[in-house]
């Protein structure tokens, strides 16, 4: 909101709409005019994006990994010892 209100002179509620805008995925709501702003709203974008992956991916990993471990084959005490292809046949 900072951002916004110093490098683009938007009130507080434009600035608030714009940075909720940017962090639901919306982009900004108003035009924007200068490159200072423009820059701003670009990392701010970037940042914002980066961010949610981050911890998406961090909140996601434990049930990709229970997941996996679902359908995750078990080898046997033989294959183990003597390897996949070398089981003894009895």
């Amino acid at each position: 909101m900072y951002g916004y209100h110093a490098f683009e002179g938007l009130p507080w509620v434009d600035a608030f709409v714009n940075a909720a805008m940017i962090l639901g995925g919306m982009g900004p709501v108003n035009e924007l005019h200068t490159t200072a702003g423009k820059l701003f709203a670009g990392f701010y974008a970037l940042y914002a994006g980066i961010i949610f992956l981050v911890i998406a991916g961090v909140l996601f990993a434990p049930v990709v990994h229970r997941f996996f471990h679902h359908f995750h084959l078990e080898i046997s005490p033989a294959e183990t010892r003597q390897g996949p292809h070398r089981q003894k046949r009895d």
